[in-house]
């Protein structure tokens, strides 16, 4: 990193790196729950999607917190980069519908006709993944025009 930044700063990118690479990781957990095989034993298709998205929330609800929160990215990039604040925005909105679409897919695959529904919860589940991947791309690109950065978090 630039050793011009403060350290709160660097510590702030360095934090959401972490939090980057752990999201990709629930997400590939996600991904490799679903693509697995349902016939057979649908109830073990849901646990393990289910368990994947357990994680998901929880990995997401962090990133939430590093990005929104007071002392978090978006916070500085209002002091630093005001010009950023409609992307900044427009994040901050799809935090709402991606944590609304993980909570929904998480309540329809806990309900008793979820083993019966498993393409359409794979849809679901995989229009989710687009979604959160195209995300974390606009959320680099943030950084990156902010600090000229790349944050990484891919490993």
């Amino acid at each position: 990193m630039d050793p011009i930044w403060s350290g709160t700063e660097q510590a702030m990118l360095e934090r959401l790196g972490r939090r980057r690479a752990e999201l990709k990781d629930s997400m590939s957990s996600l991904e490799h729950a679903l693509a697995s095989p349902a016939a057979g034993d649908a109830s073990r298709w849901t646990d393990r999607v289910q368990v994947a998205l357990i994680g998901l929330s929880a990995d997401l609800r962090q990133h939430v917190d590093v990005t929104e929160g007071p002392e978090g990215l978006y916070h500085d990039l209002m002091q630093t980069a005001p010009r950023l604040a409609g992307e900044v925005d427009h994040l901050t909105g799809e935090h709402t519908v991606l944590r609304k679409a993980v909570d929904g897919l998480l309540t329809e695959v806990r309900s008793p006709q979820a083993e019966q529904d498993v393409a359409r919860l794979r849809d679901l589940g995989t229009e989710l993944l687009a979604t959160l991947s195209r995300h974390r791309q606009r959320g680099a690109d943030l950084v990156y025009e902010a600090y000229e950065v790349d944050i990484g978090g891919d490993t």
